[in-house]
């Protein structure tokens, strides 16, 4: 069989996650035919753009490719005849995350890129963004793939459907894959052999999990004692952008799932607040961690020798990001089938949330997009909060889009870890303003803040 050629636009292209995901296509090299790259990224990040295409460039040379690597500031110009757009840009730089983490930081409350006061900003900033993307592409590609990797990936990827009515729309995160890797550890089983089959059910950085062996025999119990207990901790590691801070054991297997290091910040808020507060007070947030890592990783990719992914990119926290957004281009353009973990629309897939929701799940991935894997229901210990955060997440979304203040107040009250009071309100009033240059949907509330001369 004769593979047609392919056009692939990365937005946000100047990232130093690119190399990753350019790693992963030439892995993929007799799977997909890729005729076309396009790097995109803004005006403000075309010095980035241009270092981190010419490495992309010798990558593709090194690997024997004769993909056309182009690099553009214009979308419009690389959208057109487009097959997949994948997205993983940051609305703001990282001088917005740091803002994320400190402002709530700063009034005893945990900062984080895509949890709490953070995340829901990080979703303001870029909900209005992908919609003016997709704009562009039911113009200029209208029969593409997006693929989003953007965060909060969850409700970035609930916005696009269902307010940008955009249907051919998968979701991703890479701490699934880092999960599943650890179970493998932890058995002693060879990954490659795939002797394990894994369910997961939940929202983005909001999951749980079981897990089977090849005899049918779950070993979810057996895998939650092995990580959890007290006795074994530090001796396995989720998230590298995570502390390991141990759960509670006791209710971890009360759960009978397995977490995934996010919710840490939900079971364990307090640890989680006093380890963040000692970042804070070092300038060591982990935004401020990052941008560091990022400034040596640009020294390396100027580097005119280097044509392969480095090393030290695995500090960024974007490691397996290639395994999981190349082999859903993979599995969609080969009809693959494959069993994944994507953002997608429910579908009665889990019982105790919205039909026509976005959750992560459990999904086989084909030709027309991810088929979720039925759950079911939660237990009450898992379904409460599941429920909760869902619900937060919508009117996120819907203040996003709109600009509606009251809505943007009621996902902040909503939200577990923001503390409620007048406290509310003044961070929501102070982070409005600190990020008055990336909300176009609220420039007239802000407005009316600046007039009303607030300190904060």
């Amino acid at each position: 069989m004769v593979m047609r050629k392919i056009k692939i636009v990365t937005i946000g292209g100047g990232s130093s996650y690119t190399p990753e995901l350019v790693e992963g296509l030439i892995k993929r090299k007799n799977e997909i035919d890729i005729g076309e790259l396009w790097l995109v990224d803004i005006q403000e990040g075309k010095e980035k753009l241009e270092i981190v295409g010419a490495m992309v460039k010798r990558m593709v040379k090194a690997a024997g490719l004769d993909w056309k690597v182009n690099l553009t500031v214009d979308r419009r110009e690389a959208l057109p005849g487009a097959d997949y757009v994948t997205t993983q840009f940051r609305v703001g730089s990282l001088n917005a995350r740091i803002r994320d983490e400190r402002i709530p930081l700063s009034h005893g409350m945990i900062g984080q890129e895509t949890n709490g006061a953070g995340g829901i900003f990080k979703a303001f900033r870029t909900i209005p963004v992908i919609l003016d993307i997709i704009k562009d592409m039911k113009e200029l590609c209208p029969n593409a793939w997006l693929v989003n990797f953007t965060n909060p990936s969850g409700m970035v990827t609930e916005a696009v459907i269902k307010y940008g009515k955009w249907e051919k729309t998968v979701g991703l995160c890479n701490v699934p894959i880092r999960y599943e890797k650890m179970s493998y550890e932890v058995m002693g089983l060879d990954e490659a052999n795939q002797e394990l089959y894994f369910k997961f059910a939940g929202l983005n950085h909001f999951h749980w999990h079981r897990v089977w062996n090849r005899k049918g025999e779950e070993v979810t119990k057996y895998l939650i004692e092995e990580i959890y207990k007290p006795e074994n901790k530090g001796k396995y590691v989720g998230m590298k952008n995570i502390k390991d801070i141990p759960f509670n054991y006791e209710q971890i297997a009360d759960l009978g799932m397995l977490p995934c290091s996010y919710h840490r910040y939900y079971y364990i808020t307090d640890e989680m607040l006093k380890d963040e507060l000692k970042e804070y007070s070092n300038h060591e947030t982990r935004g401020e961690q990052v941008k560091k890592t990022e400034a040596e990783l640009f020294e390396l990719y100027k580097d005119p020798q280097l044509d392969y992914k480095p090393e030290q990119l695995s500090k960024r926290g974007g490691a397996y990001y290639s395994d999981v957004a190349c082999e859903v281009i993979c599995s969609i353009q080969n009809d693959k089938r494959v069993n994944m973990v994507v953002s997608t629309v429910n579908n009665g897939t889990i019982i105790d949330l919205p039909y026509d929701c976005v959750v992560e799940v459990s999904s086989m991935i084909t030709s027309h997009g991810p088929e979720p894997i039925n759950w079911g229901s939660f237990e009450a210990g898992i379904r409460g909060p599941l429920q909760l955060q869902k619900s937060f997440e919508q009117c996120t979304v819907e203040a996003a889009v709109t600009g509606d203040y009251g809505k943007a107040l009621q996902a902040f009250t909503m939200n577990p870890l923001i503390l409620k009071g007048k406290i509310t309100k003044d961070l929501l009033n102070e982070m409005l303003i600190a990020n008055k240059a990336y909300l176009p949907q609220f420039q007239q509330k802000i407005q009316e803040l600046e007039a009303a001369k607030l300190n904060f």
